[in-house]
């Protein structure tokens, strides 16, 4: 049964990508190999330096295609760090022609965050708020196409509940370090027990809950 449901999983996660988002064909993706070059440099030149909280490399790729595959514009990330998923989920938006809210309450790495965004040459497709999550995720108004949530792990489910109203039918919902086995694996089953969206766990990386919203309620 287990071997089934991994199974399941992969297949399921070939195809959301067709079913639910509508895919972009690479010509429609908007065209900018000077800010790829920028971007490509400065992850280079960063490489192995993300700590504090940051996503590993594969979960920032990961980021990126569920961005461009989905042709989202209207991203939400719960969490910045330094920046370091945050540029590829808004270097993909530059290619949709979308932007990025994204949340951080440490005034600290907020700062660096914003320089690292500067230098990859991202800023135009970002606005990082200085701010508590718990309060400001109500106060947005969306709507939301994509959405990752990487904060403080035992507000997951709050996050969640305040979004949802705002998050789009065939948007994206991106929930960081799940797996079956540790504590969040509550929310995990909560996510999975609703009936109008479609999860996979990708365990590539660190953990992460891949939510498609297939129906309002």
């Amino acid at each position: 049964m287990k071997r089934f449901k991994e199974i399941y999983s992969v297949l399921f996660l070939l195809i959301a990508a067709a079913v639910f988002p509508l895919t972009l064909n690479s010509q429609d993706l908007k065209k900018n190999p000077d800010l790829d070059k920028r971007v490509e440099k400065f992850l280079a030149e960063q490489s192995g330096r993300w700590h504090d909280l940051n996503v590993p490399e594969s979960d920032g790729k990961l980021l990126y295609d569920l961005v461009i595959k989905g042709n989202y514009k209207n991203a939400l990330e719960i969490g910045t760090s330094t920046g370091y998923s945050g540029i590829y989920i808004a270097w993909a938006l530059s290619k949709t022609g979308g932007k990025l809210i994204t949340i951080e309450i440490d005034a600290e790495r907020h700062k660096i965050a914003v320089e690292n965004f500067k230098k990859a040459g991202l800023p135009e497709y970002i606005d990082a708020r200085l701010a508590d999550a718990h309060s400001l995720v109500k106060e947005l108004k969306g709507p939301f196409d994509f959405v990752f949530s990487d904060a403080d792990k035992g507000w997951l489910k709050n996050y969640f509940i305040d979004i949802d109203p705002k998050f789009i039918v065939g948007g994206c919902y991106a929930t960081h370090n799940i797996s079956r086995r540790n504590y969040l694996q509550s929310y995990l089953e909560y996510i999975e027990s609703l009936s109008n969206y479609e999860s996979t766990l990708n365990t590539q990386g660190a953990g992460m809950l891949i939510s498609y919203k297939r129906a309002a309620k």
